[in-house]
């Protein structure tokens, strides 16, 4: 039996139905509660089967019993919301994909077709060198051995290693492909393409980058900087794939995004543990890795 027929067939047993009056809240009440009380019965059954064992014997039938409750609640909390069980599963099922699967590498390379010096180098090494500025520490960035962009600090009364958040940006540019930042870093803009050029390496996508990190790094921070995290709060991907719902990385998956940020803060742990430091990045094996103490001199 698929979803939509069960649906509709589960309907017709239904004891409360919906009236369509202003204060009809029973049909809807109803069927909540009963997939709170029908969670509750399954997790009586799992009790005895932990307390019992074997003696137990009726354990999968009656677990299969309160499945069958909880899916019957299911399609007709679906229906009194309008709502199809069917496309309700099949929602359900991109969901868990983009969380746990990612698009290989057949989609990893956004310059396709461009000109050699407007794609993203597919590997190169940066430097950050921590150096004391006046207000204090400041970070000098190198790539493949020749400085580029400005001198970053921490931005807070307080420092705490924001100032090596280019670290990201490169995770981002590796696991993901894209990063508008890397890319004005690199001077790799897709200027051949003004449209592309504007919407994806611009201002605009440049701030959401921006906002991503600055969200992300928040998020570590009330979770130890993400170590010893291997999962993120889905409800943060989902953020984040909102941010960027316009722009061509809304193409990879939650699942990506993940893997890029734990990468991401993986690398900026050990380089602000060492005061700066070596990274590699490669987009062919979609990797960004700590490779040892910065050599350039402050």
């Amino acid at each position: 039996m698929d979803f939509d027929n069960y649906q509709k067939e589960a309907q017709r047993t239904d004891r409360v139905p919906m009236r369509n009056e202003p204060d009809d809240t029973a049909s809807l009440i109803v069927p909540m509660l009963g997939l709170a009380g029908e969670t509750g019965q399954l997790l009586s059954e799992y009790k005895k089967h932990l307390r019992d064992g074997e003696a137990h014997r009726l354990f999968k039938e009656r677990v299969s019993e309160e499945l069958g409750d909880l899916l019957w609640y299911i399609a007709n909390v679906a229906s009194k919301f309008e709502l199809s069980l069917s496309d309700v599963a099949t929602a359900n099922l991109a969901k868990v994909k983009q969380r746990w699967t990612d698009n290989g590498a057949e989609r990893l390379n956004f310059d396709a077709g461009l000109p050699h010096n407007e794609q993203l180098p597919r590997r190169f090494e940066v430097q950050l060198v921590d150096v004391l500025g006046e207000t204090g520490q400041r970070v000098r960035v190198l790539i493949d051995g020749s400085p580029f962009g400005a001198e970053l600090t921490d931005n807070a009364y307080d420092p705490d290693g924001y100032r090596f958040h280019d670290v990201f940006h490169f995770a981002y540019a590796a696991v993901l492909g894209w990063s508008p930042i890397a890319r004005a870093l690199l001077k790799r803009k897709r200027k051949s393409r003004p449209l592309l050029d504007e919407v994806e390496d611009g201002g605009r996508a440049a701030v959401i980058e921006e906002g991503v990190a600055a969200l992300v790094f928040d998020y570590a921070r009330r979770h130890g900087m993400l170590e010893g995290v291997a999962t993120l709060d889905f409800q943060l991907l989902r953020t984040i794939k909102d941010m960027t719902s316009h722009l061509e990385v809304r193409q990879r998956t939650t699942g990506e995004w993940e893997q890029a940020i734990l990468q991401g803060f993986e690398v900026w742990r050990a380089v602000f543990a060492a005061r700066g430091g070596r990274i590699t990045v490669d987009l062919d094996t979609r990797r960004i890795a700590f490779v040892g103490p910065a050599t350039a001199q402050p």
